[in-house]
């Protein structure tokens, strides 16, 4: 007779799998979408230390490298299982059940060591279990919303999310870098796309957030109103398109793969020519069309404009947006009317491009992901002026 434990352990295992997908953001707000967490789980938390200076110093890919490192590591840590995670430029956050757990401390605790050595940043990292989340009132809900036929994305709601990254940096549940020699598997990880320019005039940086003590119906009608607007313009601002998508050679990029390189025992230099080879081939056969078993360029090139992650709601919403000047007018004066109703708290942040950042296990699997950031601060700076806005609010 399964034991109780055994029964947890099984009903975590299904947890995320038997979440119903939903493929209209417009209902992301739905609180019948969201799933609480059970409470043997733990939230990840990694952040990259000072990410703005960072950025400010030109480490803008390095600084959305690290972040999305996380997830690579951790995909590769639990042999491509599905769980739920939000990439948030300068790092990302997780779920993971207890049966994951120490796999998810070890990888995680690698990625932080690899980035202070290979990227020289300093990323901070915490795994703070939901039943400590909710003794402090918070909660941890979850929803599967899928951009594409080909992958889903996790949404969070309750708060747990923040809670949980503010105890992360007064250094609660803090994961210990791994020592030096231990390295992430970051199969997959790459960034040979350049920078898309803004077609429509400006990539924004969105980031909203209940106020303090807002009402959360209000918080919900306040962001039906913002994404009903967005839906209103052409492929809801998504930043990337087949035409925006441009590659050369060497990429930009080519620099962090080799340092992404798992077999970090070979000299930096001959990691570097490997992957001038495999990126120049990799370029060569996007670049002229060529089919290459059951590889069709053209196929993978559009499930990239599907698949790209440039919209979520992590007890916020977050989205990286390529618009009208008259439309970012739009959606601000929006958030000054709610934020004036003391109902929301926002950051924006205006820049001339947008960045990618992907993970592709499998170029011949529909299933690659890719993370989309503002090329000249992007989440990060919005964040920076949201603790403003904050910071006003509270004087």
């Amino acid at each position: 007779m399964p034991t109780r434990a055994t029964s947890e352990s099984n009903e975590a295992d299904q947890f995320y799998e038997s979440i119903p997908i939903f493929d209209r953001f417009g209902s992301l707000m739905d609180p019948a979408l969201y799933k609480p967490l059970p409470n043997n789980w733990s939230i990840g938390i990694a952040d990259i230390v000072q990410s703005t200076k960072a950025i400010r110093e030109n480490q803008y890919k390095a600084v959305n490298m690290a972040g999305a490192a996380v997830i690579a590591a951790l995909k590769n840590a639990l042999d491509g299982s599905d769980f739920p995670y939000v990439f948030g430029g300068d790092g990302a956050s997780f779920a993971v059940p207890p049966q994951d757990l120490k796999r998810a401390r070890e990888a995680l605790a690698a990625t932080t060591a690899w980035v202070k050595n290979d990227l020289d940043l300093v990323m901070k990292a915490a795994l703070v279990p939901v039943a400590c989340i909710r003794a402090q009132g918070a909660d941890v809900r979850v929803a599967r919303f899928s951009p594409s036929p080909n992958v889903t994305y996790a949404m969070f709601s309750g708060g747990g999310l923040e809670w949980a990254d503010g105890t992360m940096r007064r250094g609660g549940f803090a994961v210990v870098p791994a020592p030096p020699g231990i390295r992430p598997d970051l199969t997959g990880l790459s960034c040979r796309f350049e920078e898309m320019p803004a077609a429509r005039g400006v990539v924004l940086s969105l980031l909203i957030v209940p106020a303090r003590g807002a009402d959360p119906d209000a918080f919900r009608a306040a962001i039906d109103d913002i994404v009903a607007v967005i839906a209103k313009s052409p492929d809801m601002s998504n930043p990337v398109s087949l035409a925006g998508l441009r590659m050369r050679w060497p990429a930009a990029g080519a620099e962090l793969e080799a340092r992404a390189a798992r077999n970090a025992e070979m000299p930096l230099f001959v990691r570097r020519s490997a992957v001038l080879v495999r990126t120049f081939i990799y370029y060569f056969i996007l670049r002229y069309g060529i089919r290459v078993g059951s590889f069709v360029p053209m196929t993978y090139l559009q499930q990239v404009v599907e698949n790209s992650d440039f919209r979520k709601f992590a007890d916020g919403l977050r989205m990286i947006l390529d618009c009208t000047p008259d439309l970012v007018g739009e959606i601000e004066g929006r958030l000054v009317a709610a934020a004036s109703a003391g109902t929301v708290r926002y950051g924006l942040h205006l820049q001339d491009a947008a960045v990618m950042t992907c993970f592709t296990p499998s170029a011949t699997d529909s299933n690659h992901v890719h993370f989309i950031d503002g090329a000249r601060g992007g989440y990060s700076s919005a964040a920076t002026a949201l603790k403003e806005m904050t910071a006003l609010d509270e004087t």
